[in-house]
């Protein structure tokens, strides 16, 4: 039995409760084809992620890793294409550290590309009905920082993996506290989070899509 990694946050930011987990601890045991699903809660701590992951990597040996992150201001399920090579705070972690124009990894290259394939995703996703975008950003916060992190142990480590990153709404009892922000139930989010796993497992090389599909 392969194994896939999915992660999802603790709460930050003066939160109780964090979607990412929330979708991630829910399929924890679901399996799709040959594939189990190993679901991890990370820190939201720049300096407690790379450790974290290097551990999980070396324990699991997955052959996919899939991590999610809150992003409060989305619409929709937002599958990230590039993480960069900078942790720059807008807030302090949940250690109370804010790095400010920090690499994620010194020495490192300025990106990594997904190698999701994040295109058969957007498909697959809109066609059930979720609303789904491939975005650009990943942001500079600690989600980006774990983006680049798994990327680069997939790039630089003996055990070789696909690695992406997705960003999730508030959930709605979030967004009733932050008004005019949009939100996604949990059962979507994983029902959403299921699509891009079997679209993982069963697409080996990312589809070419319409032309205006993404935006």
């Amino acid at each position: 039995m392969k194994r896939i990694l999915v992660t999802g946050f603790e709460p930050f930011d003066n939160d109780t409760v964090n979607p990412s987990w929330e979708a991630a601890r829910r399929i924890d045991g679901w399996r799709c084809d040959k594939h189990e699903v190993v679901a991890r809660q990370l820190p939201c701590v720049f300096r407690a992620v790379r450790p974290q992951i290097a551990k999980l990597i070396k324990e699991l040996s997955p052959d996919i890793v899939i991590a999610l992150g809150l992003a409060g201001g989305r619409v929709d399920f937002s599958i990230e294409r590039v993480a960069i090579n900078v942790d720059d705070a807008r807030i302090p972690d949940n250690a109370d550290e804010q790095p400010i124009d920090q690499p994620s990894v010194a020495g490192g290259p300025a990106a990594y590309f997904s190698t999701l394939p994040i295109k058969a995703m957007l498909r697959r996703l809109r066609a059930a009905g979720i609303p789904a975008s491939v975005s650009n950003s990943a942001g500079t916060f600690v989600c980006n920082h774990t983006f680049y992190v798994a990327r680069h142990l997939a790039e630089t480590g003996r055990h070789k993996f696909r690695a992406g990153f997705i960003h999730v709404p508030y959930l709605p009892e979030q967004a009733a506290r932050h008004p005019g922000a949009a939100s996604m139930s949990v059962d979507t989010l994983v029902a959403a989070l299921k699509i891009a796993i079997e679209t993982t497992v069963r697409v080996e090389r990312d589809e070419l899509v319409v032309a205006g599909a993404t935006h």
